[in-house]
């Protein structure tokens, strides 16, 4: 096999991973898409081991989680991308091992922050059931 006939397989083998929408040892998922080995999704595309997501996207053993993208070993996440090992993110980037953050970037172990800001716990659930309301936000 030479370099280019490598190429030229590998592109062919690439686009057609790309093709198919079948789910995969899921349970009881509704509209959802190249999903595998999830349980009551619905509407999402791309899942692994996820467990009651909803409109969630190439994550990865996330439960709960609504409109997240890229996450893996999350809980009760929402509008979130890309965060790692977290639970109770919103609005959150890039985050892993935190719980409880609003709209935060790139954070890791930390708890109830808001715009990557620490707050006390009371303050933080005030601050972001008000929040929630005003930016239109269902919180987990």
């Amino acid at each position: 096999m030479t370099g280019s006939e490598f190429e030229a397989a590998f592109r062919k083998l690439v686009a057609s991973a790309g093709r198919g929408n079948d789910n995969v040892g899921c349970h009881a998922c509704e509209r959802c898409e190249r999903c595998s080995e999830c349980t009551f999704c619905e509407g999402s595309r791309g899942l692994t081991r996820c467990h009651y997501c909803e409109a969630c996207a190439d994550c990865t053993d996330c439960t709960r989680c609504m409109r997240c993208t890229g996450c893996l070993a999350c809980q009760h996440c929402v509008d979130s991308e890309r965060c790692i090992g977290s639970a109770y993110l919103v609005r959150s980037v890039g985050c892993s091992a935190c719980t409880y953050c609003f709209g935060c970037v790139g954070l890791a172990r930390r708890d109830f922050h808001v715009l990557n800001e620490p707050y006390d716990r009371a303050t933080y659930f005030e601050l972001t059931a008000r929040l929630a309301r005003e930016l239109r936000i269902a919180l987990p």
